[in-house]
């Protein structure tokens, strides 16, 4: 059996619900909390009550846990002290610290990380690290799936490259798998891009950790690491490298103090990535290039040149920028980046028509006469095919002040607002999801047989129904230039 068959064979055995549903869907919610002083009588009662498997002990500050307490410690104490310990304050039992799990992570992230702590209780926090609910073991004893679940706790477990480059080197036996199991290309994208940027998020926290074993010492102010393009866009597919940005906290940009240090941090977290698996970006939009790297107030005057004047590589920028997802660092300056952002541009009608022609882009994927339009035997379906489609999503968002980074989520917004009519919008939404599908088949097709994954399909591998399909998908986007019109007003 060759490598590539035992690797699909493998795969096919993954269960695929824990790569399309996140925690907030099986957490328990509203979190129920106990005061540390009551007894372990009382907590015992109030589990059996409510018919769970803990509590989390309240903090002093609302939203927050100080430990947790679990029907397998009121066991424990019993076993140890008899009838005593129910008398006993809840205090005395509890779990500290509590182990977390954000509400919007993907399930298979929070089975990984019980395994590995060896726990049955997650708290599920919000952004601004309040508990919300609580997920356990208990309610995802159906889901589990073996030590492949793993995957996302060892990204956030990593120690370097090399432990980030074996999380990289599973992603195509996990996108075979999920695609085996008809889960839809958009979603395994979504998977893709979220461990790609959960890799970023790491080799910043690493890169980090780094530099004060070095002496450079703490960051000077708050900062975000962000992804840019695809991946902020959760469109990733196999074949991709780094975008990625840095905004930092202040008013200064250049070699200040400040800059020199996070010129470092931007360094060395993208040189890890690059060790990792995911290459450096040939354009240099990297946070080690100090065009992309600003601070705060920095970013704002880039962003108002690009406005002022929206022409050439200027207009490229703008493309990947406006994208953007937070990786790693503070949530608060990616919003206010991104409300700035979308303001900026949604105040200036002219730079969002000047964009829009972004999706006019010439020498579409299909001929005049309705045939392929191949270059070396391929058809480049990023370029004739993804890139007006998204290009045209995006248009309709920033015209409507409309934040969303995926096409999806984009196009559905313009069309909530009445930029698009709801028919179009779908198909477009069914165009992207099967133009990502034929990628992502030859990708892993190309993987199997040692090339290199690129946007280009082979059509003549296609059936012939499959060819009819991608024809009907592309001329589908030729109704792109008619919707601009009409979302531009």
């Amino acid at each position: 059996m060759n490598a590539a068959v035992s690797e699909s064979t493998g795969a096919q055995r993954l269960d695929s619900f824990p790569y399309r549903h996140r925690v907030r869907g099986v957490m328990g919610a509203p979190p129920q909390f106990i005061a540390a002083s009551e007894t372990v009588r009382h907590a015992a009662e109030r589990m059996r009550a409510l018919k769970i498997g803990a509590l989390l002990v309240a903090d002093a500050e609302p939203g927050r846990a100080l430990g947790i307490v679990t029907e397998r410690d009121v066991l424990n104490a019993v076993a140890r002290d008899g009838a005593a310990a129910l008398a006993e304050a809840v205090a005395v039992i509890m779990s500290t610290p509590v182990e977390t799990v954000p509400e919007n992570a993907l399930l298979h992230v929070a089975m990984g990380r019980m395994e590995r702590l060896n726990i049955r209780h997650l708290a599920a926090v919000d952004r601004a690290g309040r508990v919300v609910g609580v997920v356990s073991a208990r309610a995802l004893l159906r889901l589990r799936a073996g030590a492949s679940l793993a995957l996302g706790d060892a990204v956030a477990t990593a120690s370097d490259a090399a432990d980030l480059r074996r999380v990289f080197d599973q992603l195509p036996a996990l996108a075979r798998g999920l695609l085996a199991d008809e889960v839809s290309a958009v979603k395994i994208a979504g998977v893709i891009s979220g461990t790609l940027r959960d890799m970023t998020g790491r080799a910043t926290e690493l890169a980090q950790a780094a530099m004060v074993e070095d002496g450079w010492g703490g960051p000077p102010a708050r900062y975000t690491m962000l992804v840019l393009g695809s991946g902020g866009r959760g469109e990733s597919l196999l074949a991709a490298d780094q975008d990625n940005a840095l905004v930092y906290e202040g008013v200064h940009d250049g070699q200040d103090g400040d800059d020199r240090w996070f010129a470092e941090l931007g360094r060395r977290a993208c040189d890890m990535l690059h060790e990792a698996g995911i290459p450096h970006c040939k354009g240099g939009v990297m946070a080690s290039n100090p065009a992309w790297r600003h601070s705060l107030d920095g970013w704002r005057g880039q962003i108002a040149d690009w406005i002022r004047r929206p022409q050439g590589e200027r207009l490229l920028n703008v493309d990947i920028f406006y994208d953007f997802r937070r990786a790693e660092g503070d949530p608060e300056l990616a919003d206010r980046l991104r409300q700035d952002a979308a303001t900026a541009a949604a105040a200036e009608p002219m730079f969002v028509r000047l964009l829009a022609q972004e999706t006019e882009t010439p020498g579409g994927a299909l001929t005049l006469l309705g045939q392929f339009r191949t270059e070396q035997g391929r058809v480049d379906l990023k370029k004739g095919g993804l890139f007006p489609l998204v290009a045209f999503a995006r248009v309709a968002a920033l015209k409507r002040g409309i934040l969303e980074t995926g096409t999806g989520p984009r196009l559905a917004a313009a069309a909530a607002a009445g930029a698009i009519p709801p028919d179009e919008a779908l198909r477009l939404r069914q165009a992207q999801e099967a133009l990502l599908g034929f990628i992502l088949q030859q990708q892993l097709d190309d993987l199997a047989a040692g090339i290199a994954p690129s946007t280009r399909i082979d059509p003549a591998r296609l059936s012939r129904p499959d060819r009819a399909r991608l024809k009907d998908t592309l001329r589908a986007l030729e109704a792109i230039p008619l919707l601009l019109r009409d979302a531009l007003g």
